[in-house]
């Protein structure tokens, strides 16, 4: 079942990897995107920071719980700020795979990152 684990966390990761790298080349229209809805033009920068740094930290398994804990904030949020209007056909399904995938981080961050993970590794080294 480790495995199972260590794919879970890999599965979570890669969203967020991808559409971090991608917004890289995209920047303007992510940009106007968020400030559409509000969200200031300085946020830009910790938001790829965020979505790239904390899905590799989840991958390898660092800080494991603290990495899911900031991801499943940062994807109810994005819920929240982004896929509320349920009156467009999509945001409903949009609001809720957020909730579903911050529900996966949850889950992370109650069970740990298992076996295969540098904190297993690193804790294994304490004893």
């Amino acid at each position: 079942m480790h495995i199972v684990e260590f794919f879970g966390r890999i599965f979570l990761s890669l969203l967020f990897l991808i559409e971090g790298l991608g917004k890289i080349s995209m920047q303007e229209d992510v940009i106007m995107y968020m400030e559409d809805y509000g969200v200031p033009e300085i946020l830009f920068v910790p938001a790829i920071i965020l979505e790239i740094l904390f899905p590799l930290l989840l991958i390898i398994g660092y800080r494991t719980k603290l990495a899911a804990s900031v991801m499943a904030l940062f994807t109810f949020a994005v819920a929240i700020i982004f896929h509320t209007d349920f009156s467009e056909g999509m945001q409903m399904i949009f609001f809720l795979k957020d909730l579903a995938i911050a529900g996966g981080f949850m889950i992370v961050v109650a069970y740990g990152p298992g076996k295969i993970s540098l904190d297993y590794y690193f804790d294994s080294k304490k004893e």
